[in-house]
């Protein structure tokens, strides 16, 4: 980077992500503004700027390879040259404790990706304006030193002039305290102020046991989609007018706080009872359901709000935060727009999931996956047609878990794709040992199961091909398992990629039919080859021998458009009986077998077993 072409009349801001697209996105958004930007991918880039040309700002990622975000920050923060330049941490981590990391290291903002330009652009002048405000303060308080030294035979005029630079460095002062403890677009207390409220309020429930507290956090329901649909512009409006309508509901009994993003913090304080809490929280509840009616717009909105109970055990406003950011959470989770009340069993849910979260994390670099094979049977011939790959994690203290634990939070997380693909390279590098063995079909098949966030992957064509051509499987024997929630949420993008895998002859399989939305609309648009019946359709089918349920409606949806319809879970003769009675193709179940390991499918395969 040429640091000398620098424009020394702008602000210079330091962009540090290792992931180019976000600093080539925010790079365009402050070079459009008229600010200096320069980018490093890692901490070592980053160090070399700084020591080029010092910063005005630094907008720094933590998830980073090497050295991440916090470790970075403090290093910053423990160089002389580079200790007060202020640092805005920005990262897809939305938890507490990550905010809570982020500023004790020294962090003075925090924005969570994905990030609204606007509030980007709102936050870097904030922060530009309190930097320069401090630098001026500096200045105007070594000129005051120069000042009473040059003219100590002047010093009632001195003393007059002391008085009205003091003046304004009190004005200055207070309007950087008033910066930097209110939210720039509402006005309202911010994040820092909201915790130093909380904390005075458990100073007090210490100090006297009958003083109550409590505490509401509420998020918006789908805030999102107004910024998606509407704009960001709106959508600051929209929050304003929340604002302002929680303001008329909390100001008379509490204090109300923009706790970042659509977040806000409510402080009830003494309180008889929670059900005063409670009271507030439906009263906001209901008086969201009126229209905000804004400039061009009127908009609907809906929140969820968590409620937590103070009191003297709480030894830090943060965890007070936290467990009414996790009562919030559950609030989603039950349906969104509700409340809900934080109790201690839900702590320990949440760190169990947290540590379950940082083991998943562990296990995929430690590669602590096995695969299992369930075999599918061709119910014309009784034979082994192919088998399912079956993701278990044999985790190093508590044992084999099942994909039931630790497959939903891995979808949560994200780490599903990287699961996903290992899966799918281990299951065809298994598929090549068996095709390539004389004793062994060559028309044997390999079905994976694939997750919707896989196709949010701009490469992911470009992977399985990978792996098809490292491995030297035949593509016609593998078949990848989706839902109907990939159809769903973006069809144009998914049939394309449906499209560009049938190409590759690999066949295509509806996992879990009739489970999803179950529209017959967007069957015929997409390039599938299979239907699999749920095994909870199997299993009514069996209780009600007079009435077979959707069972035989599936399989003829399957045949009358081409597919193969494949049922799970069958456990019984009897189950077997009536499929093979409706001309079903295939099935799997643990009547044929449960998923075994691959060292013992050889013997299954081998011993030719006949059903």
């Amino acid at each position: 980077m040429n640091y000398e072409r620098l424009d020394l009349d702008k602000k210079d801001i330091l962009l540090i992500d290792d992931m180019a697209d976000n600093l080539r996105v925010l790079s365009s958004l402050l070079t459009k503004e008229g600010y200096n930007v320069r980018k490093a991918l890692n901490w070592q880039m980053a160090l070399t700027a700084c020591q080029t040309v010092l910063p005005d700002l630094i907008l720094l990622d933590i998830m980073m390879p090497e050295v991440d975000g916090y470790e970075a920050c403090q290093y910053l923060k423990a160089w002389e040259l580079t200790a007060d330049i202020p640092v805005i941490f920005i990262s897809a981590l939305d938890d507490t404790f990550d905010k809570v990391k982020a500023f004790k290291v020294g962090g003075v903002d925090y924005i969570t990706k994905p990030f609204e330009l606007a509030e980007v652009l709102v936050r870097v002048q904030n922060q530009l304006r309190l930097r320069s405000a401090q630098l001026q303060i500096l200045q105007l308080n070594t000129e005051l030193e120069q000042r009473v030294k040059q003219r100590t035979s002047e010093l009632e005029k001195a003393l007059e002039k002391l008085q009205g630079e003091i003046t304004y460095r009190q004005q200055l002062q207070n309007k950087l305290l008033d910066i930097a403890l209110h939210d720039s677009l509402t006005g309202l207390p911010n994040r820092v102020l909201f915790i130093r409220r909380l904390e005075k309020a458990l100073h007090g429930a210490k100090q006297n046991d009958n003083y109550r507290f409590a505490l509401l956090y509420l998020d918006c329901d789908r805030f999102k989609v107004v910024n998606d649909s509407l704009g960001h512009l709106v959508g600051d409006e929209l929050l304003i007018a929340l604002a302002h309508r929680l303001k008329t509901i909390v100001s008379p009994v509490g204090t109300l706080a923009r706790l970042g993003g659509d977040e806000f913090g409510i402080l009830l304080e003494h309180l008889t009872d929670i059900d005063t809490a409670v009271q507030v929280a439906e009263n906001i509840q209901q008086q969201l359901l009126l229209a905000f009616q804004l400039s061009r717009y009127e908009v609907f909105l809906s929140a969820s709000i968590g409620i937590a109970w103070g009191n003297k055990d709480y030894e830090r406003p943060e965890y007070l935060l936290r467990d009414a950011d996790t009562a919030m959470y559950r609030a989603k989770a039950l349906g969104r727009v509700r409340y809900h009340i934080f109790a201690p069993a839900m702590y320990q849910e949440a760190i169990q999931l947290l540590e379950l979260e940082s083991d998943l994390r562990r296990a995929i670099n430690r590669q602590e996956f096995i695969v299992y094979y369930q075999p599918i049977i061709s119910l014309a011939t009784g034979r082994i047609s192919g088998f399912e790959a079956l993701v278990r994690w044999q985790h190093p203290r508590r044992g084999l878990i099942s994909p039931i634990e630790f497959i939903p939070v891995a979808e949560e997380t994200g780490l599903i794709s990287s699961i996903n693909l290992w899966v799918l390279q281990s299951a065809c590098q298994q598929l090549q040992i068996w095709q390539n063995h004389p004793a062994i079909s060559k028309t044997i098949t390999m079905s994976v199961n694939l997750s919707a966030r896989l196709f949010s992957h701009p490469h992911l064509i470009e992977q399985i091909d990978a792996i098809i051509h490292e491995k030297q499987v035949n593509p016609a024997n593998l078949e990848l398992e989706i839902t109907e929630s990939v159809i769903m949420e973006n069809s144009q993008e998914v049939k394309t990629i449906l499209q560009q895998l049938q190409e590759r002859n690999i066949k295509l399989i509806m996992d879990d039919f009739g489970t999803g939305y179950s529209s017959l609309s967007y069957l015929h648009r997409f390039p599938l080859n299979g239907l699999k019946i749920d095994k909870s359709f199997v299993k009514r089918m069996q209780e009600n021998h007079e009435d077979m349920g959707l069972v035989p409606a599936m399989i003829s949806i399957a045949e009358s458009m081409g597919m193969r319809a494949i049922a799970e879970g069958v456990e019984t003769p009897e189950q077997l009986a009536q499929l093979r009675n409706l001309n079903c193709d295939f099935a799997q179940g643990y009547l044929f077998s449960r998923p075994i390991k691959q060292e013992l499918v050889f013997n299954l395969l081998t011993t030719e077993p006949q059903w």
